[in-house]
């Protein structure tokens, strides 16, 4: 038995009424909701032909029907042909003024990524960060704070920025600090983070400590804190926006099965390798049952890719319950991705210029 033309409008009907309502759905609802053509009577024979195709599943004993993970995959495929063919409504212009708005280096624009996305969506968003392990490092800069402290900024490619705050032993002379700052970011200059090993610690030790006569040992006392935060650096980090509003949908009513959700959406490992797992396919959609976690089965995942030089370097996107708005979530994650990516761009077409 195959979806004529007749099954797929009652299908994407019902699948409408319970995105909206979440209430499953009737032959009469849909007969007066929705101008069909056909009689209650010949919906209730095609919405039982649904039933028995696996597309729809009858929850309570009552005569209405919910969508099933494999109408949602129907509608959602059959929805993907016509979001490639056509533009993106949404305005990238200002969407990207959101973003970048008080935004003066990519951790920032990632953090307001989560934020928009969520708002926008009224669902849980995450951003998967660059692999910082992989990062390279283009300047180090020692910033004064008191006399023994000194805020330490580690800037890497695309203007990622980490920023620790360093007790020293004793004060550092005003103006040895862009000296010794210099001297870092030349030695380190170029490195990527996972390089920054025993051998590369070692050299660069015996190197600097041929110039404690220029420093004294400021530099000294500088390094080995350099080198432990870089090892503590997380290989990938996670951004979240909007994990409570889990609460606010009539699936997770059950305080049991909210929490549930909640202590996932906390856990960075877990969203992490969720993300992993859905492939680097530029945008990737995870309907209930497909997804990884057993917390998120009657969840739908939907991400996007953003890159550097080509390469994928992270993925932003959502989580949200099955009957999620598909076409509206779509939108607004793949706009969001090309705006990502449209900032990254231009920092790096701006360092080239420098």
């Amino acid at each position: 038995m195959s979806l004529d033309k007749r099954k797929v409008k009652i299908l994407k009907a019902i699948i409408s009424s319970y995105i909206d309502n979440a209430e499953a759905v009737g032959s009469r609802t849909i007969s007066k909701k929705y101008e069909l053509g056909v009689s209650p009577a010949t919906i209730r024979n095609e919405m039982s032909d649904l039933e028995e195709m696996g597309f729809l599943m009858q929850p309570h004993t009552s005569s209405g029907r919910i969508p099933t993970d494999k109408a949602y995959r129907y509608y959602v495929d059959d929805l993907w042909k016509m979001v490639k063919a056509s533009s993106n409504n949404t305005n990238l212009d200002e969407l990207r003024k959101i973003i970048e708005e008080e935004a003066n280096e990519l951790d920032s624009v990632f953090k307001n990524s989560v934020r928009i996305l969520s708002q926008f969506t009224k669902y849980t968003s995450f951003l998967v960060s660059p692999q910082l392990r992989k990062s390279t490092i283009k300047r180090i800069q020692l910033v004064p704070v008191t006399e023994t402290k000194v805020l330490l900024l580690l800037i890497l490619e695309s203007n990622i920025i980490k920023q620790v705050m360093l007790k020293l032993k004793s004060p550092i002379p005003i103006d040895q600090i862009d000296k010794i700052s210099n001297t870092l970011s030349e030695q380190l200059f170029g490195y990527k983070l996972e390089d920054v090993n025993s051998d590369l610690k070692e050299s660069l030790i015996k190197y600097l400590y041929s110039l404690r006569d220029n420093f004294g040992e400021s530099l000294l006392d500088v390094l080995p804190f350099l080198i432990n935060q870089v090892e503590k650096l997380e290989d990938i980090s996670v951004y979240s926006d909007g994990i409570s509003n889990i609460l606010n949908l009539p699936e997770y009513n059950d305080l049991d099965k909210a929490r549930e959700f909640i202590t996932f959406a906390e856990n960075k490992h877990s969203v992490a390798k969720l993300f992993q797992s859905v492939g680097e396919n530029d945008l990737a959609i995870c309907i209930g049952q497909e997804n990884l976690y057993e917390e998120l089965r009657d969840c739908s995942l939907i991400t996007a890719t953003y890159k550097f030089n080509g390469r994928i370097i992270g993925k932003i996107g959502v989580v949200g319950p099955t009957r999620m708005d598909y076409q509206r979530v779509i939108s607004t994650v793949k706009s969001i991705s090309e705006v990502i990516n449209g900032i990254i761009d231009q920092n790096l077409t701006d360092d080239n210029k420098e």
